[in-house]
């Protein structure tokens, strides 16, 4: 048996020894430990005793994924299944069927139109169906004749945790036939206990060293170049413990200690964040490895320890300095700075990670015409999957390389690292001004004729993809159809020829007028919806939101409500009749005073006599000039 208290949590090892510190090497015969042991194994892999996949359930109604559970000891722990749905489209249903019998399992998925069929106990209680005693026979007959088509298979040994990604690959084969040692990348990956721990104890275990071996054989079927190795440890340890590492020649070790005090006899250790008393140190909290490893087959082989192994083991191991090819590879294994669409792809990375490890002076892609533009705080590429050398790939992949240019002296140095940017297997919509298809925008003129892109990556994708519909919704108004069934529905609708499509992505186009009916006012925005996919209702949608600009309309001009109108209309009326009122006080009060007093018809008396005495002599006249007359 090994002693007590080494390294307990997420860790790749083995039990092996106790050495005395002044004693000579005695032979180890290792054996299974059949007590608890004393430390907890397991490993991250994405291949699986036996497994296959097919495309057969793409023309089904149900995505259905098979997972078959064995256990090589008991009591058996708690298995906890994770479901994640691809970019979190829960609209196609699932099914599930877990054969895992006399255990207890936990499954989560944010879809609640999952379907599953288990004869396990599912804690906390969700909705499932008893899995028949005709699925626990010929399960891949039973699913085939149940639903149609299978999506997945994977038989597991051991399993603690397993992490399934939901989708189909219209690139698998039509049947699912069953394969030993099968890669089940990308849409599983599992943590696997090892319950196949060894060890013994010299004949005296006074004063002993514990000693636990962490042995990677060689399988050619899977070559390994590095592995990531996690420790935990408990909080009160012993310190006199050492960690030897065996593997094949040119292996690199990653190590990751959360809270270890460890002595290392390795025969080769890279770290990409520095050394401290011969072990790898974090710098950043993260108990988990930066890159996810997937073993292949881990086994412990019967050995003595090697004879050559010193009496005493130093304090301090010497470590190889890590490489600067490393150091950047496992930066962007923890970054993943690149994106992709169906046809483009943009990666941005911050300088700020790059700084504290070397002077970046240009970062280009595998064509190293296509160089990145820098500002003061990022490095930016933006290309098409057709340019800069990227090739695409089976499984929805488009692989490329970044290519650092750094400045070490007076010298240039290049490195080197290949990436591979997962293609989205979903719908895109692009709204473009004219009818040469480029500089997309978000705009949407009013009377004016704009163009529409929807195109979709599918590797060898089947012929009855069809665009279903497109349609405009606006607020307030009723939605406008413009495509159905890769055809027109309005007369200001007009499909277009479309492009050179290849065996991975579907190009659908048209062009349309927006017009605003009488008398309706026009939104300040839209949303432009459309849906691809099969006859087997399989459907693929995307939503576009635009602004729509009118260019009668100024812009930012918010509108005025009728209140507002009555209410600018009144007060003008109210303020008219004030300055009316007012002109004509004024004018009322500021004319001259002779015009404002009437004429008097009475004379004053002296005055009335002198003229009335003129008058009558006046008027007299004629009269009296009659009379003598």
């Amino acid at each position: 048996r090994c002693r007590r208290g080494s390294s307990a949590g997420k860790s790749a090892a083995s039990c092996g020894a106790q050495i005395r510190d002044s004693a000579p090497a005695e032979h180890c015969d290792l054996q299974p430990v059949t007590a608890d042991p004393p430390i907890t194994l397991s490993y991250t892999t994405s291949t699986v005793l036996q497994g296959c996949v097919s495309r057969r359930s793409m023309y089904t109604g149900h995505e259905v994924h098979v997972l078959s559970i064995q256990w090589s000891k008991t009591p058996v722990p708690m298995l906890n299944v994770s479901i994640t749905p691809r970019a979190d489209d829960c609209t196609r249903q699932t099914v599930l069927i877990l054969q895992c019998p006399q255990c207890s399992a936990s499954i989560t998925s944010p879809c609640q139109n999952l379907l599953i069929h288990t004869d396990a106990c599912l804690s906390p209680k969700v909705k499932s169906m008893e899995l028949p005693e005709a699925a626990k026979g010929d399960t891949l007959d039973w699913v085939q004749s149940t639903y149609g088509g299978i999506t997945s298979y994977s038989k597991l040994k051991d399993p603690q945790r397993i992490h399934l990604h939901l989708g189909e690959n219209s690139s698998s084969p039509p049947n699912c036939i069953l394969q030993k040692d099968f890669d089940a990348t990308p849409h599983l990956e599992a943590e696997v206990l090892f319950r196949e721990v060894k060890g013994c104890t010299s004949s005296s275990a006074h004063n002993a060293r514990a000693a636990h071996i962490v042995q990677l054989l060689h399988k050619p079927s899977l070559p390994i170049t590095e592995v990531n190795l996690t420790l935990s440890c408990p909080e009160q340890q012993l310190n006199n413990q050492i960690l030897l590492l065996q593997g094949p020649a040119n292996l690199t070790w990653i190590l990751m200690l959360n809270s270890c005090s460890l002595n290392f006899l390795v025969r080769s250790c890279t770290c990409p964040w520095g050394r401290r008393k011969g072990s790898c140190w974090p710098t950043r909290s993260r108990a988990s490895s930066p890159k996810g490893f997937k073993w292949g087959v881990l086994t412990q082989t019967p050995r003595p320890l090697p004879a050559e192994v010193p009496r005493k083991l130093p304090v301090v191991t010497t470590l190889s300095a890590p490489s600067t090819d490393l150091m950047f590879r496992t930066l962007l294994l923890l970054l993943r700075p690149w994106k992709c669409t169906d046809d483009t792809m943009e990666i941005v990375i911050a300088r700020s990670h790059l700084e504290v490890r070397a002077d970046v002076v240009n970062i280009t892609l595998r064509d190293i015409s296509c160089q990145a533009e820098k500002n003061a705080t990022h490095f930016m590429l933006h290309t098409l999957l057709s340019n800069c050398g990227t090739w695409l790939e089976s499984h929805g992949r488009a692989n490329n390389e970044l290519i650092f240019s750094l400045s070490t002296g007076l010298v240039l140095q290049s490195v080197r690292v290949a990436f591979q940017c997962p293609i989205p297997r979903e719908l895109f919509l692009r709204l473009f001004p004219t009818a040469d298809f480029k500089a997309p925008q978000t705009e949407l003129e009013v009377n004016k004729e704009v163009f529409v892109q929807a195109s979709m990556h599918l590797e060898d994708y089947p012929a009855d993809l069809q665009l279903k519909e497109c349609y405009l919704m606006a607020p307030g108004m009723e939605p406008l159809l413009l495509v159905q069934g890769n055809k027109a529905q309005s007369s200001s609708v007009a499909m277009l020829e479309e492009p050179p499509s290849n065996r991975t992505r579907k190009v659908w186009r048209f062009r349309f007028t927006y017009t605003i009916p009488e008398g309706r006012h026009v939104p300040f925005s839209a949303t432009l919806k459309c849906k691809a996919g099969l006859q087997n209702n399989t459907i693929f949608e995307k939503v576009l939101e635009v602004k729509v600009k009118d260019i009668w309309r100024p812009p930012n001009n918010q509108g005025l409500g009728l209140s507002a109108v009555l209410g600018i209309t009144f007060g003008a009326f109210l303020i008219g009749a004030l300055l009316t009122a007012g002109l004509w006080y004024i004018y009322s009060h500021t004319r001259p005073i002779s015009k404002l007093q009437p004429v008097s018809t009475t004379a004053p008396a002296s005055e009335s006599s002198s003229t009335n005495h003129s008058i009558g002599s006046t008027q007299s006249t004629p009269c009296s000039t009659s009379s003598m007359a």
